[in-house]
This record gives structure tokens, sequence and C-alpha cells, in this order.
């Protein structure tokens, strides 16, 4: 099923803007902050309140860890520089949404994946192009960057939500 069609098999109608409508969901959780109990799904993204995503559910989150997926399934990956040395440069597929304007634009702080240890995790194949999926699963942590992106939320057709996590370095 592709973004913005009819799925006929199942009856269900995808809106254009579903990506564009998950962000601003999170954007808005993340600024209410409201405890209204748990979904279902543990990792739905319309998931309130803030923490509800993190296990143990109902500690402090300030974050609700995202990705975004491009039509073809792939990660969506953006550049950040962290915040410590300013020195080492990395790819990151892990997202914080910080704005949402003009209808589906977002600005997105990129995530310092980090694996065990607090070492941040090399998230690239070693052609240094492609995502390493296997990279993925062991980030255990995160840590926010200095580094921005802004996006049309329409070019993508699926975002998951990953983790609630509290994030130093980040002003409300």
């Amino acid at each position: 099923m592709g973004c913005g069609r009819n799925d006929n098999a199942v009856g269900h109608k995808v809106s254009k803007g579903c990506v564009c409508d998950v962000v601003r969901a999170i954007k808005d959780i993340q600024d209410q902050n409201v405890d209204d109990g748990c979904g279902p799904c543990p990792t739905n993204c319309f998931l309130e309140p803030l923490g509800g995503l993190v296990s143990p559910a109902r500690t402090q989150a300030n974050t609700r860890v995202f990705m975004l997926l491009n039509k073809d399934g792939t990660p969506f990956k953006a550049f950040f520089r962290t915040n410590a040395s300013g020195d080492h440069h990395c790819f990151s597929v892990f997202f914080r949404v910080e704005d949402i304007f003009d209808g589906c634009c977002a600005t997105l702080r990129v995530l310092i994946p980090l694996k065990h240890g607090n070492h941040v995790a090399d998230l690239l194949t070693d052609c240094g192009n492609e995502v390493d999926l296997s990279m993925i699963c062991k980030v255990v942590n995160w840590e926010a960057s200095t580094s921005c992106v802004t996006v049309d939320l329409n070019c993508f057709c699926a975002v998951q939500c990953i983790k609630d996590v509290f994030l130093e370095d980040v002003c409300d």
C-alpha cells in the first residue's frame, strides 16, 4: 500500500498527510505531556502521555524518539555533529520534532545514537552510503545533537516511534 492511496483490500483509506499528522501529534504530546493512560500498542506514536513508550512507563521523558521511512522503505538519515568534541561526524536515523510549520514542514533535531557504554553507534555500512539495519538494533540510548534538519513530511511513507526518553540539553 502506498501513501495517500485507498487500500481496498482492508477497506481503509490512508490520508495523504499521515506522516505529517503523526509527527504533529508527537509534537503535541511532547508539548502537553498529558496523562491519559495507555493504548494497546506499546510503541504507538499516538500513545499519551509522553513517557508511555518507556519501560517501565511513567518515567520522566521530554522526547519521543522516532524514525522516518522513505517511500522505498529505507530509513531516512541525516548528518549530525556531536556536542562534546565537535569533531566527530556521523549520520543518524533517529529524530526529535522541534517545530512544525507551513502545513507539513518540520524542523527535526538529529539524535545521536548510542550503544552500550555510551559510544556513538556508526549506523552506516562499510560503503558509507546505506544504513546498516543490524546496527540500529544495537542502539540503546540517544543524545541530543546540535544538528537540525528541515523536512517536508509529505516525502515520507511511514513514521515509527521508538521510545520516550529524557534528553539533556533540550529546551522545551
